[in-house]
């Protein structure tokens, strides 16, 4: 579950005094954008009513999305890139007004990198749920008011029903690829179960067929941190003060999080058991670097993330199991007839590789001999920065030719 942020995107390195003064002031009760908010590179697409899987309705929904480079005249060079669970539609670009951070995937992504602008039309979207212009908890609804704790219970499968509305509004009928990690991975794995026809290629990344019972676990007590924090005030926490919403919830899920996302051998490696200062951990207020690392990236998080869209994207993830009502995974992985890159990392501990080689296994139409595992220090956050690796992979599956 990574973010696509610098924190994950670069390896894991100690607190300085300039970093600690960018967190200086008050976190706002939602880092989510909001209607007024510099657009950015966003483009918007808007919709009508839509039901969930658990017969909930959502009177209309918008999705944020961004592009790069150029759809072509019979449009068969569309490549959808679905981002993880705190992530946007920023994968390329500056860090600016209506963008809080730099684009994600800007070594994989671009004029000549592996996903080729010059080649391929891509659009990323923000996910349905999500907090960066697209439809969420923090969105006002109908009323005048923000949906916060109405907002429905939405499953990775609403998410990608929600995509494909944009696809359609789009005229993209078949996607030439279709790549997520994480939770991403998941919906691109979704596209291609539920409407094989409409996808040519598929990269799945770092993510697993069903969210497993340790998963549904390691979420859960994220949950309850933000649940827990009394400024969350059962999700109606939109018109609090700077300092008086559920950040420290929201850190605290964050910091927890981040364990998950990074590997032992890294954070031993890059901290060992170094102080942040000069003053003692062991009994005279001091603090340890990993520490500090850990409470400068959750509160950094605060600033540009929602606790209410947290709770329903970390759900709908919760939700994730490929062969619900397909008569289990193996039948389901089956209907996939895209050509299929399946990769992971070989230290990842959120998603580890065994669940890439169930897909692969699955997967008639798998390039190579079954699932890519990459060897990297950097735990489930290294599809993210084994920028080299994963690009060689993905420029090959992009390259092979229509199934």
């Amino acid at each position: 579950m990574d973010w696509q942020t610098s924190e994950d995107t670069v390896p894991s390195a100690p607190i300085t005094e300039s970093d600690a003064r960018m967190l200086l002031g008050r976190p706002p009760a939602t880092g989510a954008w909001r209607d007024g908010d510099a657009v950015g590179e966003r483009r918007f697409a808007g919709f009508g009513s839509f039901r969930t899987e658990g017969g909930q309705e959502l009177p209309a929904y918008r999705l944020a999305y961004e592009t790069w480079g150029e759809l072509s005249p019979a449009r068969d060079n569309a490549v959808l890139i679905l981002h993880a669970l705190t992530g946007d539609s920023h994968v390329r670009g500056e860090a600016g007004p209506g963008h809080p951070t730099e684009g994600w995937w800007h070594d994989i992504v671009g004029p000549g990198a592996p996903i080729d602008t010059d080649t391929w039309f891509v659009i990323a979207p923000n996910m349905l749920g999500g907090c960066q212009g697209s439809t969420g908890p923090s969105s006002i609804a109908s009323d005048g008011y923000e949906w916060a704790s109405r907002f429905p219970y939405l499953t990775i499968r609403d998410q990608v029903a929600a995509q494909v509305r944009l696809a359609d509004e789009l005229g993209i009928d078949v996607w030439a690829g279709v790549v997520g990690g994480s939770m991403g991975g998941m919906h691109a794995l979704e596209w291609a179960v539920s409407m094989p026809d409409r996808v040519e290629r598929l990269g799945i990344l770092s993510a697993p067929p069903v969210n497993t019972a340790d998963q549904i676990a390691l979420n859960s007590v994220q949950l309850e941190a933000i649940h827990i924090d009394p400024r969350f005030q059962g999700g109606e926490y939109y018109d609090a003060g700077d300092g008086d919403g559920p950040h420290r919830g929201l850190a605290l899920a964050r910091r927890m999080a981040l364990l998950n996302y990074r590997s032992p051998t890294e954070l031993n490696q890059r901290f060992q058991r170094s102080w942040q200062s000069g003053v003692s951990p062991l009994g005279h207020g001091g603090r340890f670097a990993v520490a500090s690392y850990l409470d400068f990236h959750g509160n950094r998080f605060t600033r540009r993330f929602d606790a209410n869209s947290y709770i329903t994207l970390v759900e709908a993830m919760n939700s994730h199991d490929v062969g619900r009502d397909r008569g289990g995974v193996e039948d389901a992985l089956g209907r996939v007839t895209a050509t299929t890159l399946v990769l992971g990392i070989d230290s990842d501990r959120l998603f580890p590789v065994d669940g890439q080689h169930r897909i692969a296994r699955g997967v008639r139409t798998t390039l190579g001999d079954g699932a890519v595992v990459v060897t990297s220090d950097f735990g489930h956050d290294g599809f993210l920065i084994e920028s080299t690796a994963v690009g060689a992979h993905l420029r090959q599956l992009l390259e092979s030719p229509d199934r």
